[in-house]
């Protein structure tokens, strides 16, 4: 081969070689600017999972709450049907 073809074939390969090395970079910075923002949406989802863990406590300990008040009002009308319906003494 000619001298000036292997200059001319590294002239090129080294713009190549450029234009592979400005796509890496490129593809590089996406990948950090996805990871920026995959970590962003973590912090949110992990502050609202916090927040919905919360409601469904509070949620629960209203709902025993009632339940409890519900099941003390029925053993309440349970007593007084009782005294109602049994034996009377005239």
């Amino acid at each position: 081969m000619d001298h000036e073809i292997v200059e001319e074939i590294k002239r090129h390969f080294g713009i190549v070689v450029e234009g592979l090395e400005s796509r890496m970079q490129l593809v590089a910075e996406g990948q950090a600017s996805l990871q920026a923002t995959i970590d962003g949406m973590r912090g949110e989802v992990a502050g609202e999972l916090r927040e919905v863990k919360g409601l469904i406590k509070f949620s629960h300990t209203e709902l025993d709450r009632r339940a409890n008040a519900a099941e003390a009002e029925m053993k309440d009308l349970r007593s007084r049907v009782e005294r109602l319906e049994g034996p009377t003494t005239r």
